[in-house]
C-alpha cells in the first residue's frame, strides 16, 4: 500500500497552559477527514505542525511522504487558513504573478475564474478584502495550485450558506480525482456530512473518537431523563433543574431503563459531551 498523505506518529507538542499528548493518525489518499473539537482541542496546532510551521516535541510527522515543511511537499499542498496569508497591501490580482513561480501546477485560467464565480474584486488589496472574501480568495489560492493534497482549517469561516455551499462543492470536484486528499478543521459541523470520509474528535491535546462518520450512530447515543442521575455509564452528564442528558456508548444501552430516552447523537453532542467528560476527569 502507497504511504498516507498525512502520518502522525506519536506526536506529542508542549506549550505553557497546552498540550498535544501522543497523537496518531494516518489520511490515505482519497479520503477526506474532518478534525473537530471544541476551542483549544489542539485542531489548529495538529495543522501547523503538518505545514512545518511548529516543531514538534516529541513524533514523527510526514506529508505526502515528506518532512512537513518540505518545498516538494508545500508545493503539493493547497493550504486554506482562517485568513489570507498573502501580504495586505498586494492587489488581488497580483497573487498569480507572485505565487505561480512556487508552484510547478499553478493555473491562472483556474485562479482568475476562480475569483469571478466566488465574487472576490480582483482590483482590491488582499488587506481591504473582508473575512469571507479572504477566505473564498485562500480557496481560490489553494485550488489554482494543483494540489493534490489540501488542508483548510475553519474553510466556512465568515461565510454565508451560499458561499459555504459552493466552497462545499468545490472540495467534492477537488475529490473527484482518486489521487487527492483533504484535511479540514471547523466548528460548522453540518459541513462534514457530505464531505468527510473519516472524524477525528479531539479534546484536550488527545484524540477522543476516531472513525469514519457512519461510526458516530454505530458507537454513541444520547440519554436523557428526569430525576435523579442515571447511574449507568454515561459521558459528559449535564443537568437542568430536574432534566439530565448525557451520551452513552451504545453498547450500554441496555444498562438504562424504559424511563430514559435514547436518541441518535451528533456530532455536536459528541464533541460537547466528550469534551465535558474530560473536564469531569481532569477535576
Amino acid at each position: 500500500m502507497n504511504d498516507p498523505a498525512v502520518r502522525i506518529g506519536h506526536m506529542a507538542v508542549q506549550r505553557p497552559g497546552f498540550a498535544i499528548r501522543d497523537l496518531s493518525l494516518s489520511l490515505h489518499a482519497g479520503s477526506v477527514l474532518g478534525l473537530v473539537g471544541p476551542n483549544g482541542a489542539g485542531k489548529t496546532t495538529t495543522i501547523r505542525a503538518l505545514l512545518g510551521l511548529l516543531a514538534p516535541d516529541a513524533g514523527t510527522v510526514r506529508v505526502l511522504g515528506q518532512a512537513p515543511g518540505a518545498r516538494s511537499a508545500l508545493a503539493r499542498t493547497g493550504v486554506v487558513l482562517d485568513e489570507p496569508t498573502a501580504a495586505a497591501e498586494w492587489s488581488v490580482a497580483s497573487l498569480g504573478r507572485r505565487l505561480g513561480p512556487f508552484y510547478p501546477g499553478w493555473d491562472q485560467e483556474r485562479f482568475t475564474g476562480l475569483l469571478e464565480e466566488l465574487s472576490v474584486p480582483s482590483d482590491r488589496p488582499v488587506g481591504d478584502l473582508s473575512r469571507g472574501q479572504g477566505v473564498k480568495l485562500s480557496v481560490a489560492t489553494a485550488l489554482a495550485q494543483g494540489p493534490d493534497l489540501l488542508i483548510l482549517d475553519e474553510p466556512s469561516s465568515g461565510l454565508d450558506p451560499s458561499s459555504r455551499r459552493r466552497i462545499g462543492d468545490l472540495i467534492r470536484e477537488f475529490m473527484v480525482d482518486p489521487a487527492h486528499t483533504v484535511l479540514f478543521s471547523t466548528h460548522i459541523t453540518t459541513d462534514l456530512v457530505d464531505l468527510a470520509d473519516e472524524l477525528v474528535v479531539l479534546v484536550d491535546g488527545a484524540i477522543a473518537h476516531q472513525g469514519t462518520l457512519d461510526s458516530v450512530a454505530e458507537e454513541f447515543a444520547m440519554a436523557r431523563g428526569s430525576g435523579p442521575p442515571s447511574s449507568g455509564p454515561v459521558l459528559g452528564l449535564q443537568q437542568s433543574g430536574a432534566q439530565w442528558s448525557a451520551l452513552i456508548r451504545m453498547r450500554d444501552s441496555a444498562a438504562f431503563g424504559p424511563e430514559v430516552v435514547i436518541d441518535d447523537a451528533s456530532i455536536d453532542d459528541v464533541i460537547i459531551h466528550l469534551a465535558a467528560d474530560s473536564q469531569e476527569v481532569a477535576a
